[in-house]
């Protein structure tokens, strides 16, 4: 038997409000039986043994100290820079006077 038949599909096009003619109603519910019976499928393959899952590979996040290490002085951060003022990196202008 059919999880989904071709009256179902009409009556939610009508819901919806779309227009289908027979051939679209038929191949519709051919096609939402499929994945019905799909769903249906997987889910009894997964039994109360098998443990619900998110990912399909175990993950775990990786922290590492936060430790302030060898930084570069203001001069050193400017000195291949194209353009600098006021020790800050100078850059052209993008917009028009915003």
């Amino acid at each position: 038997m059919s999880a989904i038949n071709r009256e179902q599909v009409a009556h939610l096009a009508e819901l919806a409000h779309i227009e289908m003619t027979e051939e679209e109603l038929a191949r519709v519910a051919g096609e939402l039986d499929l994945i019905v019976s799909s769903v249906a499928s997987v889910s009894q393959a997964a039994g109360p043994d098998v443990p619900a899952t998110s990912h399909p590979l175990p993950l775990q996040n990786v922290f590492r100290e936060d430790v302030v290490g060898e930084t570069l002085t203001q001069e050193e951060a400017l000195s291949n820079a194209p353009d600098s003022q006021d020790g800050k990196f100078r850059v052209p202008a993008i917009l028009d006077g915003e």
